[in-house]
C-alpha cells in the first residue's frame, strides 16, 4: 500500500530545502481550482507559511464561476493566501495589437492565456523575492500538454513524477475539497474547454500506458505521436555552437 504520509512528508522537505538554499522568501503559485494546483498548493503551503496563490481568470466564464469557486475552497480549508488578477483586458489588448501585423490563429489566441498567467506570476514572485511552483503532472509533461512559456515554465514542481490518476488519489488522501477531485480536468483556455476532449483520450488510459506500459494499440500509438511531436517543449532552447565550443 502506498505511503502518503512519507511521500507528502519527503515532498515537503523537498520544497523546504529548496527554499533554503534558493535563499528566496516564499512561494507564489498559480490557483486554478484545479487538481494539479490544489496539490501543489497543498504541499507548498505545508512547506513554506509565505505561499501566494493566484487566481488568473481570463475571458472564460468558467474561470470567474466555478474555477473561482474551487480555488477560494482551497484557499480556505488550507489557510493559502489568496489573490485575483483578471487577465481577460490584457488579453484582448495583446491580440488586437499582434493581428496590426499579423491574424493570430484560434491556438495561438488560447495560448496566450497561459503565457499572461505565468508572466504575472513571475512578476509578482520577483517582486516579492518568492519562487515560481509549477502545476504540470506527469501525463501532462509527458505529451507536451502545457503552454512553451507558459504553464510549461516555473522554478520547481513537486508533482511532476505524479500521474493525473495518482494526483487525485494522494487529493483524496489529504481530504481536498471534493468539487476539485471530481470535476473534469481543463486548463480553462476557453468555455467547456477539456483536457480529455483536446487530446482525444482518457487520463486513464494515458495512465495506465505511463505506469503498466500497457494499453489499446490505438491509444499506445497516440501517446507516443504526442510525445514525439512535443519534445520540443521540454528541452533547452536550440543554440548556435562553434566548431571550437560544442560545451
Amino acid at each position: 500500500m502506498r505511503d502518503y504520509k512519507k511521500e507528502f512528508d519527503e515532498r515537503v522537505k523537498f520544497i523546504k530545502d529548496l527554499i533554503d538554499s534558493s535563499g528566496t522568501k516564499g512561494i507564489v503559485f498559480g490557483n486554478s481550482g484545479g487538481k494539479d494546483s490544489a496539490l501543489v498548493g497543498i504541499l507548498c503551503k505545508a512547506a513554506c507559511e509565505n505561499t501566494l496563490g493566484i487566481m488568473l481568470p481570463c475571458e472564460s466564464r468558467q474561470n470567474f464561476e466555478d474555477d473561482t469557486r474551487d480555488a477560494l475552497k482551497l484557499a480556505e480549508k488550507y489557510d493559502i493566501e489568496t489573490l485575483s488578477v483578471d487577465l481577460t483586458a490584457v488579453k484582448f489588448a495583446l491580440i488586437d495589437a499582434a493581428e496590426k501585423i499579423q491574424p493570430l490563429s484560434e491556438q495561438a489566441k488560447s495560448n496566450i492565456a497561459p503565457r499572461l498567467r505565468m508572466t504575472t506570476l513571475y512578476a509578482v514572485a520577483q517582486s516579492r523575492g518568492c519562487l515560481v511552483a509549477g502545476t504540470s503532472n506527469r501525463s501532462e509533461i509527458y505529451l507536451g500538454y502545457f503552454t512553451k512559456w507558459g504553464d510549461g515554465g516555473y522554478d520547481f514542481n513537486p508533482i511532476a513524477d505524479l500521474t493525473a490518476t495518482e494526483v487525485i488519489e494522494f487529493l483524496y488522501y489529504l481530504d481536498a475539497p471534493i468539487e476539485i477531485i471530481k470535476k473534469a480536468p481543463s486548463a480553462g483556455l476557453f468555455e467547456g474547454q477539456t483536457d480529455e476532449a483536446d487530446m482525444g483520450m482518457k487520463y486513464a488510459d494515458i495512465d495506465r500506458y505511463l505506469l503498466s506500459g500497457e494499453g489499446e494499440e490505438e491509444i499506445i500509438e497516440k501517446i507516443e505521436r504526442f510525445h514525439r511531436t512535443t519534445r520540443h517543449k521540454t528541452k533547452p532552447p536550440v543554440i548556435y555552437k562553434t566548431a571550437d565550443n560544442k560545451s
